[in-house]
């Protein structure tokens, strides 16, 4: 019985290993590979598909070889269209490649917008190129809700930015003040909250409800005792479920961002769909989270799309087969991931009957066409 060959670590201080590699490909990052193959792969001469090729490059930034250090951005910066175009949209390439990506090209717009409207993308890294980017790529900035309710340095760099349009910023900050953003540092939120509310919203600003950090050090303070096994009073378990109600659009996708299991539990049923949308995009959310996620026939709409839009999670079978199952998920998503089954996968739908009747069908044929004789001579 062979074993699988185990992963090289990775270079001194990069954030992730080499596991996303093919393994025949992992030597051209593994820190005790020879010089010489590092240095391939640092031009870009190793034969990778566009995304790998990105993450192998990322990686080799921290090679300790100052050589390959300083070939491997130049290679990146210069990488043709065909592999920058594929590589920059896909939502499986690591968060961290992408940050560095965009920092790398920030001013070539059509690549970063290529990495601001890519959802892995940083939040830190849109927010630092929202401080002086171009006008076109400050507007898809704006565009993005949900990055601006999540990250509140986005708009406090938006609003410093010479090429982003006043309407843009008019609009932005209106937006921010209904969601239940308070920057008392941004004039332009300000000036916002006087359009909406008059000028007595400034002097006497609206209770926003409780806050993120005031939610989740709650939740810390229910684990910890039960951790010490001293159960927290039904009252005030009431209460928590109660507060994450009371609280403001811009406060909830915090929590849905930073918080606990319990929190997300609670929040993706939340009927606005930048928060359900904030917990599915959670760097925290688990599997077993995702596969709840992915079977609940009233999930958000935009909810299962980041899903079935995941190519890491649509490896995983059972949230490939919940996908399948859910009669919200559109058929051609569906039709895909119904050609990648096995036979005895397709048998089992054919014959559920809590599966759509359209998708049962569609098994069924597509199960008589794969087992069908082959004709002689054909």
């Amino acid at each position: 019985m062979t074993t699988a060959a185990p992963v090289p670590p990775a270079p001194p201080g990069c954030p992730f290993n080499a596991e996303f590699l093919p393994p025949n490909m992992r030597k051209h990052v593994d820190p005790a590979a020879p010089v010489p193959l590092r240095m391939m792969a640092a031009k870009g001469l190793v034969p990778l598909n566009p995304s790998d090729m990105l993450g192998v490059l990322y990686m080799l930034t921290y090679d300790t070889e100052q050589a390959v250090r300083e070939t491997a951005p130049k290679t990146a910066a210069g990488l043709p269209d065909r592999i920058l175009g594929s590589g920059l949209r896909d939502e499986g390439v690591q968060a961290p490649v992408l940050g560095w990506f965009l920092g790398l090209l920030r001013g070539k717009d059509v690549y970063a917008e290529m990495l601001v409207l890519n959802p892995t993308t940083p939040d830190e890294a849109v927010a630092d190129v929202a401080r002086d980017c171009s006008a076109k790529v400050a507007e898809i900035i704006g565009q993005n809700q949900l990055r601006l309710l999540r990250h509140e340095d986005i708009l406090r760099n938006l609003c410093v930015n010479g090429q982003a349009g006043p309407a843009l910023i008019d609009s932005v900050c209106d937006f921010a003040v209904r969601s239940g953003m308070h920057l008392s540092d941004v004039p332009q939120m300000q000036a916002a909250r006087v359009r909406l509310f008059g000028p007595q919203a400034v002097a006497a600003p609206p209770d926003p409800g409780p806050t993120a950090e005031e939610v989740i050090q709650e939740f810390k303070e229910e684990e910890a005792k039960a951790e010490a096994e001293t159960p927290m009073e039904e009252g005030k378990r009431m209460t928590l479920t109660q507060r994450i109600m009371k609280m403001s659009i811009s406060e909830k996708i915090k929590l849905a961002t930073l918080g606990n299991k319990e929190a997300r539990s609670a929040l993706i049923r939340d009927s606005n769909k930048l928060v359900c949308t904030a917990v599915i995009r959670s760097p925290r959310i688990t599997d077993g989270e995702v596969l709840l996620s992915a079977g609940n026939k009233a999930a958000n709409d935009e909810v299962l799309r980041a899903i079935y839009g995941n190519r890491e999670w649509t490896k995983n079978l059972k949230i490939k087969l919940a996908l399948v199952k859910n009669p919200k998920v559109p058929l051609t998503v569906v039709m895909k991931f119904l050609n990648s089954l096995r036979d005895n996968e397709l048998k089992d739908l054919s014959r559920d009957r809590n599966v759509p009747q359209g998708v049962q069908s569609f098994a069924k044929k597509l199960l008589e066409k794969k087992t069908a004789p082959k004709k002689e001579g054909g």
